[in-house]
């Protein structure tokens, strides 16, 4: 074999196969980089407060005012002086005289003298003189004070919770100037929540990508259409959009391309005004794998082979402005590849800074093969053993067993640079749930 053939595939018969060429092909953190590194995030603009859960803050947002804004209760029950309880007990409970009845969102207008108590809600702000308030558990609560008869009604309290108890400062939660959300940060409800609280009916966050999804092939037929001899039905396309929702995108399916140049370029051209387009099919090396002709003619391929199993044949590139991933027809391979290539795409797109995804070690309960120099992400299942998580893999890998993800609860590792996996072997685990 001569020297620019070294590191390369050849068929049993030493037929050279260029597409085997593993030199020329990228590795899974090489071509997920370019990826990434091509893509910009949407531009950011406001988004209704209501309407931006697991959006991304595009900015720091700084508090101006006080969270809570004035002092007030944190519980139902009664405004008092701490000094006037220090004799009370179940036993010998302190008698106060209840001058008024003060619900959240009114304003008192009367002071806690010595020996008074105002019956308070909760939220509502506490009137000058009280510095506690005691619950309604801890009195007898008599009722509603009848506010034109002073004097006519009084409080048992039995209990002494302590100067300050139930009270809630101003500011006790935020302070002006405080950052209460930092850009980059994914809205969560909690967030969303301390947002309106400190006054932003709006917030600048980057809207959603919109993720076009297209199937290729004149083998594929849509769920409930009539089939024909040696047609399967589209699973990839819900199996996509799916993904899509789950790493923050929005995905409108737009259906199933044939196998020609012509139908392939005007399913994408109607396409061109989305965020990003995924198809499934049509990137590998057959007669009819035409995505990535189109790409190359109407816009740039950016890479089509990566070291990776399942899932080599792959495509990125841009139509226009718009970035597009070609994955596998296979869907295992198209699940796979999207995980580790279309993912950080939606993140990037959706303004989020890339970071590998987290993985736990388990100990390989048998061998396994790794045939072809390429990463491998083996379906497989994990478990707490005696305090130690093991790993298997589930029975069937053949990469068009769309079954055995259901069965899967991982993507377990195994490196390029070994052929074999032996059993003991401590490996990377990726959870799928």
């Amino acid at each position: 074999m001569s020297d620019d053939r070294a590191g390369r595939d050849s068929t049993p018969a030493g037929e050279y196969r260029p597409w085997q060429n593993l030199d020329a092909m990228l590795s899974v953190d090489e071509a997920r980089e370019q990826i990434v590194s091509s893509i910009k995030a949407i531009a950011p603009g406001p988004v209704a407060i209501n309407d931006c859960h697991g959006l991304v803050l595009a900015q720091d947002v700084v508090a101006s005012d006080p969270v809570p804004p004035f002092r007030n209760s944190a519980m139902d029950g009664y405004a008092v002086r701490a000094a006037d309880l220090a004799e009370a007990s179940w036993d010998s409970p302190v008698e106060l005289d209840v001058i008024a009845n003060l619900p959240a969102g009114a304003v008192p207008d009367r002071v806690v003298e010595p020996r008074q108590a105002i019956r308070i809600m909760t939220g509502a702000v506490m009137p000058d003189g009280a510095d506690t308030v005691v619950r309604f558990e801890e009195t007898n609560d008599p009722g509603v004070p009848d506010d034109n008869v002073p004097g006519s009604l009084t409080v048992k309290i039995f209990k002494d919770p302590g100067a300050g108890a139930n009270v809630r400062e101003a500011g006790e939660d935020i302070q002006p100037g405080q950052i209460v959300g930092h850009g980059g940060d994914i809205i969560s409800p909690a967030l969303a929540g301390v947002l309106a609280a400190v006054n932003l009916p709006k917030v600048n966050a980057t809207p959603r990508p919109r993720v076009a999804i297209l199937a290729t092939g004149d083998e594929v037929a849509e769920p409930g259409d009539p089939i024909s001899p040696g047609q399967i039905r589209n699973s990839n396309n819900p199996l996509i959009a799916g993904l899509v929702r789950e790493a923050g995108g929005v995905p409108e399916v737009i259906g199933i391309a044939r196998d020609t140049a012509e139908d392939i370029r005007n399913r994408l051209a109607a396409a061109a005004d989305y965020d990003l387009i995924i198809t499934s099919g049509g990137v590998s090396i057959g007669d009819y794998d035409v995505v990535k002709d189109v790409l190359n003619t109407d816009g740039h391929i950016d890479l089509w082979q990566v070291r990776i199993k399942p899932g080599k044949p792959m495509a990125f590139g841009h139509l226009g402005n718009t970035p597009l991933i070609g994955l596998p027809g296979n869907p295992v391979a198209a699940f796979v590849a999207f995980l580790q290539f279309a993912v950080p795409a939606i993140h990037k797109l959706r303004g989020l800074t890339y970071h590998p995804v987290e993985t736990k070690r388990a100990r390989l309960l048998h061998d396994h093969e790794n045939r072809g120099n390429r990463r491998h992400f083996v379906r497989g299942v994990f478990r707490d053993e005696a305090g130690e998580l093991v790993v298997q893999a589930v029975p069937t890998q053949g990469s068009g067993v769309l079954t055995s993800i259901t069965r899967a609860n991982c993507l377990f590792v195994l490196p390029e640079s070994i052929d074999q996996a032996h059993a003991g072997m401590i490996v990377d685990v990726i959870p799928l749930s």
